[in-house]
């Protein structure tokens, strides 16, 4: 069914669609639509059986997930930014014990200093937790992924999380193509767990594990991700069929097969991506655009597939290693290993700053012509940053640099020094 929709709400359809039968709530911008919109569901009888569960705080909804999922529940939930920190204990207890529970992280910066808008800082610190991600780039994708990721979670019996863009997916209006009950039942088997709490069998899950165990645990957690390479493409495949709309997959490249200068990136970007190179290749400009779909587990074999046509790769990320520089570019590095390609780092749409087209063709034509440098950050204002590091230089006490920064840029009323 066709349906122009925020795409919260169409992400809180398609969950309804794969009966989760526990939802655990807590609100945190930009994420609240979708709880809210699946309360409304339970509440109004459109979802049931199911139990909708206000918890206190983020660490208590994953725990409660974890609670449901081991005893024998569907469970779902939603959160962003700060949320996924808080709850990061639980983060890594889902996966260590094999719960196949789905989350939607609505991605969002990390502060301090406090950021809601978009960009990928809070998955990509949990890239290491045991948790399948994917990255959906459009809010029919959102949608999808969802329903795959139920599928994928209980055959593999290991936790996923579907990253969509805060505000830029969440809360935009698309037009979507929601399916009907009767076909997401006929993809989405009801849930049998591999482990569960029964009274009649009673069960330890999550004993404690010393060192003559714990390497081959967290190894089991390892293959089980690396046989998610396998089972990803085969249920998106699955999907397609089903459903006649190809969605999900490890990667999707766009217009690559010629290409010199690559582009590597995900989530939302994609789409300002495409339409830059459409208007490069009409200049003779031979780019491309390779989307990963799954960050975890990273599709090496993939990735190197892709890339190893072209002359040069370009990362552009919306995240960023203090200290190091990009995140996914070390992933990226390792796929094209013992390759002559040159790769460069761009680090752009920190905190929600637009990433407009304008800057793409610049920076694609600079990297084109091999003047990119090896981590660029995109519209950076050095005027500020090189106003705040001589004002440090001058003075013991500089005073925060945020609020600084704010009163350069004339946020905020300026104070004399």
């Amino acid at each position: 069914m066709l349906k122009q929709t925020e795409g919260s709400r169409a992400v809180a359809e398609a969950v309804a669609l794969c009966r989760p039968e526990v939802i655990c709530a807590y609100p945190i911008s930009p994420q609240t639509h979708i709880v809210e919109g699946l309360g409304e569901l339970v509440k109004g009888g459109a979802l049931s059986p199911c139990e909708f569960i206000n918890v206190e705080s983020e660490f208590a909804a994953m725990s409660v997930a974890i609670g449901a999922s081991a005893a024998g529940a569907r469970a779902y939930t939603a959160t962003a930014s700060q949320g996924l920190l808080f709850m990061a204990e639980a983060v890594y207890n889902a996966s260590g014990l094999g719960l196949p529970i789905v989350m939607t992280v609505a991605n969002r910066a990390i502060g301090a200093p406090i950021n809601i808008w978009n960009d990928h800082s809070d998955s990509m610190s949990q890239r290491d937790c045991g948790w399948i991600q994917l990255f959906a780039e459009t809010n029919q994708e959102a949608l999808d992924l969802h329903i795959q990721a139920f599928r994928l979670a209980e055959e593999l019996s290991m936790p996923v999380m579907v990253c969509m863009d805060g505000f830029i997916l969440t809360h935009a209006y698309e037009r979507v193509d929601i399916p009907e009950q009767a076909e997401v039942d006929a993809f989405l088997p009801p849930y049998e767990p591999r482990q569960v709490l029964d009274p009649a069998e009673p069960v330890s899950i999550g004993a404690m594990v010393g060192p003559e165990a714990f390497m081959e645990v967290r190894y089991l957690a390892h293959a089980k991700q690396l046989s998610a390479l396998d089972v990803i493409p085969r249920i998106a495949a699955e999907f397609g069929q089903r459903f006649g709309r190809a969605c999900g997959g490890l990667v999707c490249g766009y217009r690559t097969e010629d290409a010199e200068t690559i582009v590597v990136a995900l989530g939302s970007v994609l789409g300002t991506l495409k339409d830059t190179v459409d208007e490069l290749r009409a200049d003779g400009v031979k780019v491309g655009v390779l989307g990963i779909r799954s960050f975890r587990p990273f599709p090496l074999a993939a990735v190197r597939a892709a890339l190893q046509g072209a002359r040069r790769v370009v990362v552009l990320e919306k995240s960023f290693s203090v200290g190091l520089g990009g995140v996914v570019s070390s992933d990226v590095r390792l796929a094209l290993s013992g390759l002559p390609l040159s790769s460069c780092t761009v680090v752009a749409g920190l905190g929600g700053r637009a990433i407009t087209k304008g800057s793409l063709h610049r920076m694609l034509r600079e990297a084109s012509a091999d003047a990119l440098q090896p981590l660029t950050f995109m519209d950076l204002d050095w005027r500020i940053v090189n106003r705040q590091l001589e004002r440090e230089a001058q003075m013991r006490r500089s005073g925060p640099i945020a609020e600084n920064l704010l009163r350069d840029v004339g946020t905020v009323a300026s104070k004399v020094h």
